[in-house]
């Protein structure tokens, strides 16, 4: 049986705040944006990390999340295009990539970094 929860983003960035009435069975970002709301988005899939909020209070469902790891999902992030509310819920933005830095970021400058295209990069 569907329900009717009141949903509140806070845009990190922006500083606005938007607030609205989405149905249990529907995504938020999709509903957000039938009402007009622009929230930053990629995939539609929840592969990326672009839609990616951090949930202040309240509870989502999203198990087609697979742009955020378990880990990350315990600490309260979520991704906008797959999740669905359960409860009344606060989510704020994140920062462009800050979500992909949090996951990823600690493998950046382990290897070899090439100052040059792999077809000019000679090997010693």
């Amino acid at each position: 049986m569907k329900k009717i929860y009141k949903v509140t983003i806070k845009n990190k960035v922006t500083g606005k705040v938007y607030q609205e009435n989405v149905s249990s069975d529907e995504y938020i970002l999709k509903e957000f944006e039938k009402k007009g709301f622009r929230l930053p988005f990629s995939c539609r899939n929840g592969c990326c990390t672009e839609c990616a909020v951090k949930i202040i209070s309240g509870k989502l469902e999203q198990p087609e999340a697979m742009g955020v790891s378990k880990a990350l999902k315990k600490e309260g992030y979520a991704l906008l295009c797959v999740a669905k509310a359960i409860e009344d819920i606060v989510v704020e933005t994140t920062y462009y990539d800050e979500v992909y830095e949090l996951q990823f970021g600690q493998f950046f400058g382990q290897g070899n970094t090439r100052v040059a295209p792999p077809w000019e990069f000679e090997e010693d």
